[in-house]
């Protein structure tokens, strides 16, 4: 049942004022956040992280396992307010929370393999001349509390117990969440479980904190708090340099752990191009408006070298773009600002329309444009997200101009190569320019569907992300939250090595 109020510290709090959720459903009232809240939480958490950062391994385990099991005790409930708050299908609600519980298992497999803290060992040489050396044991430890902003497009994989709040706990840090007001009912319902699983596993309560709604005022409370070590959010670009920087100019600063946005091209090279374009342009399709084109790795972009085989695949993608009908938005926010960038789109430099369609509120329809490689490069507004399903083929004259492009690119999340044998030479030639300008390069597919494993990067250079060397996705997600520390000569018993 939901009870509408805030989780601080294992309390369930009412706030100075209330919010209605965005229900297509029953309407519901809940606590309005502030800066109060925000205080509590994180003292809490700060008390919370001398017992909670020095516990072993298996109890720390055991408490992601508990929340797991506690969310799909509760999943049917979850599906349900999820359906009603975001308008995405039931299917999706399903899907995603076995996401959200996947990953949680995944960082107890993690854990229990122990290379989690990268230890690294230098035996003492006390005979080395000229001087001796002392023993040197390094390993990773839990940098302290986090802060966890909730995406808007996913209401449990990247929210309240998604991907940052399990890697958080996963390191041994207590996590004060900022719930996103699309979503304030499963997020309430994921705090629920979460609160459970403390309960019954016996963590301090300052662990885990939920803070709903709020104006901007009580993010920017949250990321410049003294107590707080870290942020992680997933967002607009403009909110999320809005925290960096003031993450940036706190007297002590923080890592924030920002994604932000990507346009995510694909280069389909002529072999490919001419043997698979009808393809290629309807997994394209499928790809750009796979949930109302609301997910960061939406491949916006196809650039192809101009000629009848690019003609063919236009072609094939309006077709394909074209069979699909009207999708329900996440928010009124997000759908005005789609309708804002096909607006910008169309008015490009040399912009051509291939579909158009009508589109109001929270209704969702696709759109197709195409420009010349050379209009795109004139253009970097061009180059900008548009987080809905909209497309953009960009038709350049040649190889060469192909590279060009790829070398103006900013920081991608993902960038994707359609290649047969014969495209080897030129797939070589542009291979060391997305590597340097995405955290995924991949070969004959769609970037839709992000892998939650060891191996998986979901960042990239800015914009796409705020730290270039760090994921949101997978395991190596746990090492934002750590920090290396050296202990020189220390006895086995007083450090922490087999944590």
């Amino acid at each position: 049942m939901l009870t509408g109020k805030h989780l601080i510290a294992g309390e369930w709090l009412a706030g100075a004022g209330t919010f209605r959720s965005p229900a297509h459903g029953p309407a519901h009232d809940f606590a309005l956040g502030d800066i109060r809240l925000v205080a509590r939480a994180c003292e809490a958490a700060e008390d919370a992280y001398w017992d909670y950062s020095a516990l072993p391994a298996e109890a720390r385990t055991g408490f992601l396992e508990k929340i797991a099991d506690e969310i799909e005790a509760r999943g049917a409930a979850i599906t349900e307010i999820g359906c009603q708050e975001t308008g995405l299908p039931e299917a999706r609600l399903n899907g995603e929370r076995g996401r959200t519980t996947g990953q949680l298992r995944l960082f107890v497999i993690h854990i229990r393999q122990q290379g989690w803290q990268n230890r690294r060992d230098a035996v003492a040489l006390p005979d080395r001349q000229p001087l001796p050396r002392p023993d040197l044991k390094m390993i990773q430890r839990p940098i302290g509390p986090v802060a966890v902003f909730g995406a808007s497009n996913f209401p449990l994989a990247f929210s309240v117990a998604g991907g940052d709040t399990a890697s958080a706990l996963a390191a041994g840090c207590p996590v004060v969440v900022k719930g996103h007001s699309a979503h304030p009912g499963t997020g309430e319902i994921v705090a629920q479980a979460i609160d459970a699983a403390i309960r019954a596993c016996g963590m301090p309560a300052g662990v885990f904190s939920l803070i709903q709604g709020g104006n901007r005022a009580v993010g920017e409370a949250l990321v410049t708090h003294p107590l707080i070590s870290a942020v992680g959010f997933t967002g607009s670009l403009a909110g999320g340099r809005a925290l960096f920087d003031l993450c940036a100019a706190r007297p002590d600063p923080i890592p924030f752990f920002g994604e932000l946005g990507s346009v995510n091209p694909m280069f389909l090279l002529p072999q490919a191009l001419a043997t698979r374009g009808e393809a290629i342009a309807q997994g394209w399709a499928a790809s750009l408006t796979q949930g109302a084109g609301q997910f960061c790795t939406n491949p916006g972009i196809a650039v192809v070298i101009d000629g009848p085989d690019a003609d063919a695949f236009a072609s094939a993608a309006q077709a394909a773009v074209g069979a699909t009908g009207p999708q329900t938005m996440l928010t009124d926010g997000i759908a005005a600002a789609y309708r804002q960038g096909r607006d910008r789109v169309a008015a490009g430099r040399g912009v051509r329309a291939l579909l158009t369609t009508m589109c109001d509120q929270r209704s969702a329809t696709p759109y197709l444009f195409e420009v010349s490689g050379a209009d795109w490069l004139a253009d970097h507004m061009l180059a900008e997200e548009v987080f809905g399903p909209l497309g953009l083929i960009v038709r350049v004259r040649h190889a060469a101009e192909m590279r060009t492009l790829a070398l103006s690119l900013q920081g991608q999340l993902t960038c994707t190569l359609h290649l047969d044998e014969g495209d080897t030479d030129l797939a070589r030639s542009l291979l060391p320019v997305l590597e340097r300008k995405a955290g995924r390069v991949l070969a004959n597919g769609f970037p839709t569907g992000v892998e939650v494993c060891d191996a998986m990067v979901h960042g990239g250079p800015y914009p796409a992300s705020t730290n270039f060397g760090a994921t949101s996705v997978g395991t190596l997600s746990i090492r934002r939250w750590l920090r290396p520390v050296c202990y020189q000569n220390m006895p086995e018993a007083l450090a922490p090595f087999a944590g």
